[in-house]
């Protein structure tokens, strides 16, 4: 029962995520790293329209794009557990892929046996992170009414 619930749990915990500001739940202070070499010059700056529309759209297309994939786990969940076979109009079938990764327990072990230390490991390149700043605070001054003695 106990497991249960806890796999209940991080499964509305996972889609919690996913949903609400996905981004905000991972960010932290130390995580931006220095702009490429190619940014752009003075002279070539688009305008800040030209910004804000481009930064609407691809965030736009970032949220379309999670539900998208969102959409694509849940109908895998049926469909990775169907036997081979033709379904109305749809076949179902498993393929090769000629996708590979590296065997990292092969090479830790390959490593430690030969004395080498540490895998080398390097980072991926930068993630480009588009977020939409709150409106500034605007402060109205308070007015306060003045009282003169009659």
């Amino acid at each position: 029962m106990l497991q249960r619930f806890a796999r209940i749990a991080r499964t509305a915990a996972a889609g919690l995520r996913s949903v609400v500001a996905p981004a905000a739940l991972v960010r932290s202070l130390d995580d931006t790293v220095a702009d490429p070499a190619d940014v752009y010059s003075d002279e070539e700056m688009p305008t800040a329209e030209a910004i804000e529309e481009a930064a609407a759209a691809y965030t736009e297309a970032a949220d379309q794009a999670r539900a998208a994939d969102r959409r694509k786990r849940q109908a895998k969940k049926t469909l990775g557990r169907l036997p081979a076979g033709l379904y109305g109009r749809f076949l179902v079938e498993r393929t090769r892929t000629s996708r590979q990764t590296p065997d990292l327990e092969s090479i830790r072990a390959t490593y430690e046996r030969l004395g080498l230390g540490p895998v080398p490991m390097k980072d991926c390149a930068a993630s480009l992170r588009i977020t939409e700043a709150a409106p500034a605070a605007v402060v109205e001054p308070v007015v306060r009414p003045v009282l003169v003695a009659a």
